[in-house]
């Protein structure tokens, strides 16, 4: 029986890691992570889209990484803020701000606008390079709500404000296999895999 191929998430977000761990099951190969291989180097992300964050991450790590490396790119567009906090969405509130600091500065700059429309998306784009040379991409989105408190105290980021109106919950409020099935990035991974000859672009085994 031949070993599993392997793949690197190139985050260094353990929450993220272990969202793309359990999405990427069906695959059957191992997953590691950046720091797992010793890659303490950090790739630059000034590009001007998720999509171009996500290649950039990509091609970069994978010119490190002994197997094909995938980079996610994701946050969330507030449609009353303009898209706002968008590429921006990790550092919103500054450098060294908590999930909690990125929340507060979406509900005081949606508060300066009464009125207005409180709809939003978390959008996740995913680039699969190996080499240095792109190999795939995907990308999902995920529509919601922005609420005024936050509720729930699973996942990460800003999911305790995102209300899912499907099931009327936040994601923080979703258990994890609920989480995986309705998510920008469970959608992105979802369109991922569905790409014609994903499995022989793997690495080899682990």
């Amino acid at each position: 029986m031949m070993p599993a191929p392997a793949l690197v998430v190139a985050t260094r977000n353990a929450g993220k890691l272990r969202e793309f761990r359990e999405l990427l099951r069906p695959l059957g190969c191992n997953v590691h992570s950046l720091a797992e291989l010793g890659i303490t180097e950090e790739v630059g992300e000034d590009g001007e889209t998720f999509a171009e964050n996500a290649r950039l991450k990509a091609i970069g790590y994978s010119r490190l990484a002994p197997f094909p490396v995938l980079a996610d790119d994701s946050g969330l567009e507030v449609d009353a803020l303009g898209g706002r906090p968008g590429i921006h969405s990790a550092r919103y509130a500054g450098p060294d701000a908590t999930d909690a600091d990125r929340i507060r500065r979406i509900l005081r700059e949606l508060a300066a606008v009464p009125g207005a429309p409180r709809t939003a998306r978390f959008v996740s784009a995913l680039a699969l390079a190996s080499a240095g040379r792109m190999l795939l991409e995907a990308e999902g989105a995920c529509r919601g709500v922005i609420i005024d408190q936050a509720r729930g105290s699973r996942g990460f980021g800003y999911d305790p404000v995102f209300l899912f109106p499907e099931l009327g919950r936040t994601f923080a409020e979703l258990d994890e296999e609920e989480k995986n099935r309705y998510s920008h990035r469970a959608r992105a991974v979802r369109a991922l895999l569905a790409a014609p000859g994903l499995l022989p672009l793997l690495g080899p085994p682990a």
